[in-house]
């Protein structure tokens, strides 16, 4: 099977506006064949006032093709401008397309995918490359179209009044294109795709550097104490310049063949005045040398064309990385959980791209009701397991069931409705805080909200806002901490009121004050529901049902605070080290 191009693929996300598209190139056709009919009344001019010179009043037909040359410009100028319209409405079409086809793709999507890409990222691509289309479809497509009929009429109007000057022009147009594709083959086929790849990782390594600039303050460091920002701006730098001198010949050539038949008609005209009559020749003069900067600068159109194909081509490969990412698949008919236990059923899973599994073989149950802690080395496996849960990834073996129903069986709504999660990272929106909790239940009463807010442990912070709860984060220089944040996803999480909650390491950027509020809130969060902790402070899963210790993907112990430290493993280490750890004070060596 042929595989389809992407500007066939850009064609048609116009859908019901690929007429309009046709019909503007059409458009744009016929009004570069009206915009050469003036040329031939210039010379038609030329002809009648030469022959009759010096008595330029008896020249016929003068007033008449002068009056025909300027009919034909507007008409070039009106059809051309109806072809553009055409285009522009189905240009801007089609970029919409574009984004509601990406954005509902995106929504299609498990929610792993989006810890894996920066928001960012996503915009840029979905929106942005949607609007490098506009410019392709709205201008450079029908120039394009103009720029292939332009050369079939215009060879024939060059070889029209005399062949040999005819044959010069066209010999200068063929070198232009020759020079033209020299610059844009070769090593320099794949420029743009370097050119876009090195733009976003400067723009990325920009954004580390800008968030970085307070440790630079503070350490008296420079910009090149950022090393990946320096050497990305390093590395655009070289490919630009690279790309501008493999380019300063070839350049140099193309303008020289665009602007230089003139050079070669006035010789050619000179010796062709010689034995025939030196005014039919001077009218051809005047006809191609006219002509002939109007040829040159239809290849230039025809390289700007190509350059906004590229952009397109670039576009629609970026926004491709996104559509060929699969949804998760749907259950045929959705089954309802029996019970509110969860169980990992010999599970391993991979994530996309990787060779090594991140859990491989897991198997553990947390039952209704209780708490159980996962916890073991960074890179163990417990934030993976915990995302398998409410199903932001699907498992590659095993299953991971609750009330003994497979997730992978459960519509998506039904199982969000049974989770609740509560991660590190929390995100708060541009909204107000009652907008931001009442994400969680959205017909929630005030009443309810303000019970949650109560149950978080969240008053002193809206004591602290002039407008409470329709305080708006994030403007006017309103923001919370990291531990007041983690209190107000919390009272998120209350709201729900989902039978499981997960926690992944919720108070990890807590400060002592604001932990103990978290605490409080979390017995409230909690209280008798089916509960996944995942810890770094061990102090919070002492008190757990079960604790599970996961090291490389897989669960090495498992059992009560008291029943590991019998076991004198993994997790007896652990808490050792984690008693040193919160035993450690800031203090003055002995001298030596």
């Amino acid at each position: 099977m042929k595989k389809q191009s992407n500007l066939s693929k850009l064609i048609g996300y116009a859908r019901g506006h690929k007429k309009l598209t046709l019909l503007g190139c059409v458009l744009s056709g016929i009004a570069a064949i009206l915009g050469l009919v003036p040329y031939i009344c210039v010379w038609l001019v030329a002809r009648d006032v030469l022959s009759e010179y010096p008595n330029v009043a008896a020249a016929k037909g003068v007033v008449k093709w002068g009056w025909m040359a300027v009919w034909f410009a507007l008409g070039n100028i009106v059809v051309y401008f109806a072809a553009l319209m055409c285009t522009h409405v189905a240009a801007f079409r089609t970029a919409r397309n574009i984004r509601y086809a990406g954005v509902a793709h995106v929504l299609e999507l498990p929610l792993g995918f989006f810890t894996g890409n920066q928001s960012g990222r996503l915009r840029k691509i979905i929106d942005d490359n949607a609007a490098l289309t506009e410019d392709l479809l709205a201008h450079n497509l029908p120039d394009l179209t103009a720029a292939v009929v332009t050369p079939v009429a215009a060879i024939i109007m060059l070889f029209a009044f005399d062949w040999k000057m005819g044959l010069l022009c066209l010999l200068t147009m063929v070198l232009a294109m020759v020079c033209m594709m020299s610059m844009m083959g070769g090593k320099n086929a794949g420029f743009f795709h370097q050119y876009q790849q090195e733009i976003e990782k400067m723009s990325g390594e920009a954004v580390e550097y800008v968030r970085g600039i307070p440790v630079v303050k503070v350490f008296q460091q420079t910009v090149y104490s950022f090393k990946a920002f320096y050497a990305a701006i390093s590395s655009y730098s070289d490919l630009a310049s690279q790309y501008a001198m493999s380019c300063r010949i070839g350049q140099t050539a193309f303008l020289t063949c665009i602007n230089g038949c003139f050079a070669l008609l006035i010789p050619a005209a000179l010796l062709l005045s010689s034995g025939t009559s030196g005014w039919a020749v001077l009218a051809d003069f005047i006809f191609y040398a006219l002509f002939g900067p109007a040829c040159g600068a239809m290849i230039n159109r025809v390289m700007y064309a190509s350059e906004s194909v590229m952009k397109a081509d670039e576009a629609m490969m970026k926004l491709d990385e996104i559509l060929q990412v699969k949804p998760l698949t749907k259950p045929e008919v959705s089954q309802k959980p029996k019970g509110t236990d969860v169980v990992f059923d010999h599970v391993t899973f991979r994530y996309p791209g990787t060779e090594r599994p991140a859990l491989s073989d897991v198997s553990f149950s947390v039952e209704p009701g209780t708490v159980v802690g996962l916890v073991g080395p960074s890179g163990g496996g417990k934030s993976t397991a915990a995302a398998l849960i409410p199903r932001f990834w699907d498992v590659e073996e095993g299953s991971v069931t609750i009330g003994g129903v497979d997730v992978r069986k459960m519509d998506n709504s039904d199982l969000m409705k049974q989770v609740a999660f509560v991660f590190q990272d929390t995100r708060l929106f541009k909204v107000s805080l009652l907008e931001n909790i009442r994400m969680a239940k959205p017909g929630a009463t005030l009443e309810e909200v303000k019970a949650a807010v109560h149950a978080a442990r969240c008053d002193d912070i809206l004591e602290k806002l002039p407008r409470g709860l329709d305080t708006v984060v994030g403007t006017k220089g309103v923001y919370l901490s990291g531990g007041e944040a983690q209190r107000i996803a919390l009272a998120r999480a209350i709201l729900k009121d989902a039978p499981i909650v997960v926690l992944d390491e919720a108070t990890a950027f807590a400060d002592p004050e604001n932990e103990a509020l978290i605490q409080k809130a979390f017995g409230e969060l909690t209280r008798g529901k089916t509960v996944l902790m995942i810890a770094h402070r061990l102090s919070t899963i002492r008190n757990a049902d079960k604790i599970l210790v996961m090291e490389k993907g897989s669960v090495k112990e498992q059992g009560s605070h008291d029943e590991l430290l019998a076991q004198n493993g993994l997790y007896a280490e652990m808490w050792k080290d984690y008693q040193q750890a919160a035993a450690w004070k800031v203090g003055k060596e002995a001298a030596i």
